[in-house]
């Protein structure tokens, strides 16, 4: 159990991964400082998980095992700057854990903030604001197995976690990053299909978001390669096979594998900034 963590960042995914951690038994409340700028959200987080708050983020961290940066990515050089001066003087051998999700910010300008110290660079998705997210994250030079195991642990919280070399941090981007947004196009374009074919449209959007999670679901506890599945469901000379053709006239596929392939440039354009 964690016997002290900061979290800097009171926002939707700060307490996404704060509920998680409670609820698991991860770290106690009492354990838990949570800095936010907002009197009225200081005051939501510590009356709705018992944690204490404050809005001095040098506060927070005095005596962190571990901080956890989940505050806008504008915001970093100047809470780096702020956070710098204490982690400094605290002993290299006690020197805190850094977890950021800070989208677009590698490795070495966290390692710069925070000198010596074991730093974890993590990608989250929005899926983890309800505890079924997809996270990968990077270790920096100083960050030990036992590092990325804590923060492995931390972040599993709000769903599954893979560890990544920070290389590949731009093409996760790419997929799980931005993905939720091409699934919820794939739901409302279900959705949309049904309504065409003469479908009210509460029942398109019942039908379309549950065929999707329904299949997720099989393939993950199943551990059946999608194309297995797809073959399964597409019967000779029958419906879906008529569907299916329909797609890969479309370029379906290409077209995903495009997506993924355009934000994944977009976001190693951003972190050049």
């Amino acid at each position: 159990m964690v016997k002290q963590l900061a979290l800097i960042g009171g926002g939707v995914m700060g307490e996404a991964l704060l509920s998680g951690w409670l609820a698991q038994n991860v770290v106690q409340p009492t354990a838990v400082w949570v800095s936010d700028p907002l009197a009225a959200r200081r005051h939501e987080l510590a009356t709705r998980y018992q944690v204490h708050v404050t809005d001095d983020n040098r506060a927070a961290i005095t005596d962190a095992a571990i901080i956890f940066l989940a505050i806008k990515p504008q915001l970093f050089a100047a809470v780096g700057a702020e956070l710098a001066p204490v982690v400094a003087a605290v002993p290299v051998a006690q020197k805190p854990l850094v977890v950021s999700i800070l989208a677009g910010t590698p490795l070495h300008k966290l390692e710069a903030a925070f000198p010596d110290c074991p730093v974890i660079r993590a990608m989250p998705n929005t899926p983890a604001t309800v505890g079924a997210g997809m996270t990968a994250i990077a270790a920096g030079r100083w960050a030990t197995p036992d590092h990325s195991q804590q923060a492995h642990h931390l972040l599993t919280a709000a769903g599954d976690v893979v560890e990544v070399p920070e290389s590949l941090m731009d093409a996760v981007t790419g997929l799980s990053g931005s993905g939720p947004a091409y699934v919820a196009l794939l739901v409302e374009s279900l959705a949309d299909g049904g309504v065409a074919a003469g479908l009210p449209r509460a029942i398109a959007a019942r039908l379309a978001l549950q065929t999707v999670m329904g299949t997720a679901q099989l393939l993950h506890q199943s551990g059946m390669h999608p194309a297995e599945l797809k073959d399964r469901v597409a019967s000779p000379g029958g419906t879906t096979i008529a569907g299916i053709l329909a797609l890969e006239q479309a370029g379906f596929r290409s077209a995903l594998m495009q997506a993924v392939m355009a934000a994944t440039e977009r976001s190693k354009a951003l972190g050049q900034y």
